[in-house]
């Protein structure tokens, strides 16, 4: 793995994040860290389920509304977080109950 973004704070979350991309890949890894103060932030338990996993979105807008109309629950509604720094971002939950961060990049 090598880092394909720098750590860089998240204002909005509360956090930091780093991306990291195997050599010759298109794959990404994100990896989060958020401060006790965030919103995001749960104790970590030994054996604890994923906490989310993520997608880049060409159109949120649009993807989302077709997961609404496909009866999936939305969790964080796009703006709510990130739109103070440029991106749009929005988080649903799959049948399981894992979150699924949507994010459509600056």
């Amino acid at each position: 793995m090598v880092i394909a973004e720098p750590l860089q704070k998240t204002a909005p979350t509360k956090g930091s994040v780093v991306t990291l991309k195997s050599p010759n890949s298109d794959q990404l890894l994100e990896l989060n860290y958020y401060e006790q103060e965030s919103p995001f932030n749960s104790a970590y338990v030994n054996g604890e389920d994923l906490d989310h996993i993520a997608f880049d979105a060409q159109d949120l807008t649009t993807t989302l509304d077709e997961l609404k109309r496909l009866g999936v629950e939305v969790v964080v509604e796009q703006y709510a977080i990130g739109a103070s720094v440029g991106w749009k971002e929005a988080y649903v939950k799959d049948p399981n109950g894992i979150w699924i961060e949507l994010l459509q990049r600056k």
